[in-house]
């Protein structure tokens, strides 16, 4: 350890451009074990671990890095599976530099470890070699039903099967996953790696119904009724819009319509909505992640032309930086400071932005620069600007305490206004990130432990 005087920061190698464009095959590549072993050799192993408290998870960072480092593969993948539902799933997509890696002692000076790409070799070098995440054999004789197989239903399902509960998880789609699977394009996380957790768990004695919906295809009384507890973790899908006029045009999508579509027709489903890009100019208005998703899809899609507009500058964007860097690699164009005021059949009206000084938060707002406006010319528009909760008939008829979103209302411990049912992620928290809803999960199956225990 110690070495990050003598050893710079490296990030992990990716496939060539002219390559990955062609496919939707993973971009980054898994260090070897000798790359894995230098970079975590970096590690200062800081008494009050920064990455450590950052990461929602609370994963015991320094101790994974330093197994790693000693070349003992067995006990870092035993530590790092030990707090996190997927590791190997989030070391791909958590931006890593906003949570743990972005307060790394390093980070100012030496370049924070490489913390995310460490943890996804460890746990693909450990599925190399034979091991794999462990479950009770003995079981409590408890049932909890699970709605929802995305980030949060499948960490509140791993944790209840570690303890020996039993577990019925319902999906209104044919594969679970959810956002991991349909929102999440392959190019960051291959499917199969999804599909491996799931199966893991259903070795682990889950029962996994695919193409139920609770509130169609089953009643959610009836799960009240017949299971110990329940958690809710049905996600934000609801796509939102800028209020313009145009905006229900036939040549406007919304970026879950576009990126699921994309995603059914791949794995030969049923296709929803399927937005042909081939040969079309395509503007995709956000600055997140989902944007990011959207231009590098559309990309691998054929467009002639792919524009990201985005109302504030670059330092400014909401999504990772990697990811922005990825597209300009890819050949997208960012078109920064301006803000749609209408869509036509032409493209998108736009106005100039600028942005104002800084409140006593620290914030700028956009600010509009009269005279400025111009059209940008688009086939296809497609609109990435952040995701509201559904609001299922199953939940209006369940008396749920809602917030004035829609969003499930929950206590500190994840226990909604019915004391059998729990909730998490997106369907509570609005649109956020899949490790805070793996992490609304763990606390919903640990409460739940807790409660069982008293009975």
């Amino acid at each position: 350890m110690l070495n990050f005087t003598k050893m710079d920061r490296n990030n992990p190698s990716k496939r060539g451009v002219m390559d990955r464009i062609k496919d939707f095959k993973e971009v980054y590549n898994v260090f070897d074990k000798n790359k894995a072993s230098e970079q975590a050799e970096r590690c200062i192993g800081c008494g009050d671990p920064y990455c450590h408290t950052k990461c929602p998870l609370h994963n015991i960072i320094p101790a994974w890095l330093k197994q790693t480092a000693e070349n003992d593969l067995e006990l870092a993948f035993n530590i790092s599976n030990e707090t996190s539902p997927f590791p190997e799933i989030l070391g791909r997509i958590c931006p890593q530099e906003v949570l743990c890696e972005g307060d790394c002692s390093l980070n100012d000076t030496h370049g924070a470890i490489t913390i995310g790409a460490i943890e996804t070799h460890i746990s693909e070098t450990g599925f190399d070699n034979g091991l794999v995440p462990k479950f009770s054999k003995n079981k409590i004789g408890k049932k909890v039903a699970v709605v929802g197989s995305g980030p949060a239903g499948i960490s509140a399902a791993t944790f209840l099967l570690r303890a020996g509960v039993h577990v019925d998880m319902f999906e209104r789609a044919p594969r679970g996953g959810g956002l991991l699977t349909y929102g999440i394009p392959g190019f960051k996380l291959d499917k199969h790696r999804v599909e491996r957790r799931i199966d893991w768990l259903k070795e682990a004695g889950m029962n996994f119904f695919a193409n139920c919906e609770i509130g169609k295809d089953k009643s959610f009384d009836e799960l009240v009724s017949n299971y110990d507890s329940v958690f809710i973790g049905i996600g934000a899908t609801k796509g939102k819009y800028p209020n313009i006029s145009g905006e229900s045009n036939s040549n406007v999508y919304l970026a879950m319509q576009f990126l699921t579509g994309i995603q059914e027709r791949n794995f030969g489903e049923k296709i929803s909505t399927l937005v042909d890009v081939k040969d079309k100019n395509v503007v995709v208005i956000g600055g997140g992640d989902t944007a990011m998703d959207c231009v590098r899809t559309s990309v691998r899609e054929g467009a002639n032309s792919v524009k990201c507009l985005y109302r504030r500058d670059e330092a400014n964007m909401p999504g990772s930086k990697k990811e922005v860097q990825n597209a300009k690699e890819e050949g997208v164009e960012f078109v920064f400071n301006v803000s749609p005021l209408s869509i036509d059949s032409n493209g998108v009206n736009l106005v100039k932005t600028e942005m104002s000084q800084p409140d006593e938060s620290g914030r700028c707002s956009v600010v509009e620069v009269s005279g400025s406006e111009f059209i940008e010319n688009a086939d296809i528009v497609i609109l990435a600007l952040g995701f509201e909760q559904e609001l299922p008939d199953f939940l209006k008829k369940a008396n749920l305490e809602l917030d004035k979103w829609n969003g499930i209302k929950v206590d500190a411990v994840s226990k909604t206004s019915n004391p059998k049912v729990y909730a998490g992620g997106d369907s509570v928290r609005g649109a956020d990130l899949a490790v805070r809803a793996a992490a609304d999960g763990k606390l919903a199956a640990q409460t739940m432990l807790m409660e069982f225990s008293k009975k």
